[in-house]
């Protein structure tokens, strides 16, 4: 049997960033506390469980006091710092790049929505980590949609500004781009529309790598948390291009009756999933047959 682990699967740069960080404080200290799930895949928090990071929800941050909070990759809303510069936390902070600039500039748009009485939109999933922080930004008054019924909650007799959580996928943002600029058209304003695709690139480039991936192997073994918003996206991408494509989470997930004939098994990722776990279930299939 020919087991492949796709290269260029496993974390992005800022989940990788997030983990080192994290790794970094708790070689000085026995406990860290972060912020939600570092990453949306449980068997690598569980890992940094046992090395001493302790996960917090929002609402434990409020009574927090003379402590170190690590902010994962993706980010947070201003209302976080607040807290944290009152209750004389230390924030470690390990915010994306990337995640970063788009908070940026969803709050420049949002100032400049503000003068012409417009309105911020962003692709992407409704309470997501990474989305409470972009609508943070605009004093939860971004309208948040991710399917094409979801813009029923978009006044189109005012300006709109787009704006796409990283992780959402190309052809999903390009789908709510163009209905957008058609109900603009059947209303006949005189604003124009700005459309930006603040898609990861990391992110955008992984789907049609994966396509050719699946496309090279009899069965696909996709590798991700079951909370990852891009496992679930990347795993219909292989799935699509090859049916006999199994999401699993772990070495316990595996039917081996998926590989009772001796076929070629690709074994891939979403930007959540760490290397170390495709290569423990590669080794788990080899060591099976």
């Amino acid at each position: 049997m020919n087991i492949e682990i796709d290269p260029g699967s496993g974390f992005c740069f800022g989940v990788v960033y997030a983990i080192q960080r994290a790794e970094e404080e708790l070689k000085k200290h026995k406990t860290l506390y972060c912020l939600g799930d570092i990453v949306h895949n449980n068997v690598e928090v569980n890992r940094l469980k046992e090395l001493g990071l302790v996960t917090i929800e929002h609402s434990q941050l409020k009574n927090l006091h003379n402590c170190k909070v690590l902010i994962r990759a993706h980010g947070e809303p201003p209302e976080t710092y607040q807290i944290a510069f009152q209750n004389n936390i230390e924030l470690i902070d390990a915010s994306c790049p990337v995640v970063l600039r788009l908070q940026n500039k969803i709050k420049n748009g949002f100032d400049r929505m503000k003068e012409v009485n417009g309105q911020i939109v962003i692709y992407g999933k409704e309470g997501h980590a990474e989305v409470n922080g972009l609508v943070g930004q605009t004093k939860e008054e971004a309208i948040v949609v991710n399917k094409i019924s979801d813009l029923d909650k978009i006044d189109f007799t005012r300006p709109v500004i787009l704006y796409s959580q990283t992780t959402q996928s190309t052809s999903g943002f390009q789908a709510i781009q163009q209905e957008i600029e058609k109900r603009l058209a059947s209303m006949n304003v005189n604003f124009s529309f700005v459309a930006n695709d603040t898609i990861c690139h990391q992110v955008s480039t992984r789907g049609p790598q994966l396509m050719e991936f699946s496309k090279t192997h009899d069965i696909i073994i996709f590798v991700s948390g079951k909370k990852s918003s891009n496992g679930k996206m990347l795993y219909e991408v292989c799935k699509k291009e090859n049916p006999n494509t199994y999401f699993v989470s772990d070495v316990d997930d595996l039917d081996f009756f998926w590989f009772s004939e001796n076929k070629s098994v690709g074994i891939c990722g979403a930007t959540s999933t760490p290397r170390w776990l495709m290569e423990k279930i590669c080794n788990e299939i080899k060591n099976r047959k």
